[in-house]
């Protein structure tokens, strides 16, 4: 699982400090529901093999 980190460079001085942590938490919190919501699951889709109809077609053998 991924860990999500918030890095501020310096303290924010001046009028924009007041908006900075704002923004800092808002840009965390999306990059945690993008990361904890992503509907991209590779574990539901993986294949183990070939199933039991593979086998039963395949494992045959010929009589003739």
């Amino acid at each position: 699982m991924a860990t999500i980190t918030s890095m501020s460079p310096a303290p924010a001085t001046g009028h924009a400090g007041a908006e900075k942590p704002f923004a800092e938490f808002r840009a965390f919190w999306r990059a945690f529901f993008a990361k904890a919501f992503n509907p991209y699951r590779p574990e539901l889709h993986y294949m183990r093999g070939p199933g039991p109809a593979w086998r039963a077609k395949h494992m045959r053998t010929s009589g003739e």
